[in-house]
């Protein structure tokens, strides 16, 4: 697909089949995950990856919206600081955007298989940190689904350009 299409088509799915994910199509939204740049190729990221079958329980804790545990997976991208690029000026860790980075090239690897995944940073940190057993240094940044879609994109609400950039200054 193109990437402007890509982009357009991507949404935010709410309703899964249970249709397992092919092992090729995870092998191929970690791939662009890891691909993803990071500051200083850093890469201070670990994508978990949960099968939801026998789990639903667990995985209900750290997100209750039954859709959520609908997708056959549940992929957590979680960040560690110790591994991050630091500014130098007012010591800022680039681990969140890094993160975030990784995810958002999975979740458009994804819609360009036919996936369907959702951004949740909406979830119980208490109770992800304990399904995941992350060690301390390890932060849950954010949760998604994969699976194949059972609903439709609706409509989408995005501000104007005119609303979101300014040329040479405030």
């Amino acid at each position: 697909m193109e990437f402007t299409d890509l982009i357009a088509a991507r949404y935010s799915v709410r309703a899964y089949r249970s249709d397992p994910v092919e092992d090729e199509k995870l092998q191929a939204v970690l791939e662009a995950a890891r691909l993803a740049p990071s500051a200083a190729n850093r890469q201070p990221i670990q994508i978990i990856v949960i099968h939801t079958a026998g789990r639903e329980e667990e995985l209900r804790s750290i997100y209750h919206r039954p859709w959520f545990i609908q997708a056959p997976l549940v992929i957590a991208v979680c960040a560690v600081s110790s591994q991050a690029w630091v500014r130098e000026s007012d010591r800022f860790n680039a681990r969140l955007i890094d993160a975030s980075i990784a995810a958002d090239h999975l979740i458009l690897a994804a819609a360009n298989l036919g996936l369907g995944t959702c951004w949740i940073a909406n979830f119980n940190v208490k109770a992800a940190r304990s399904v995941l057993r992350l060690p301390d240094e390890a932060e849950p940044v954010i949760f998604t689904p994969l699976g194949y879609p059972a609903d439709q994109p609706g409509a989408k609400t995005r501000k104007p350009l005119t609303e979101l950039v300014r040329y040479e200054r405030w």
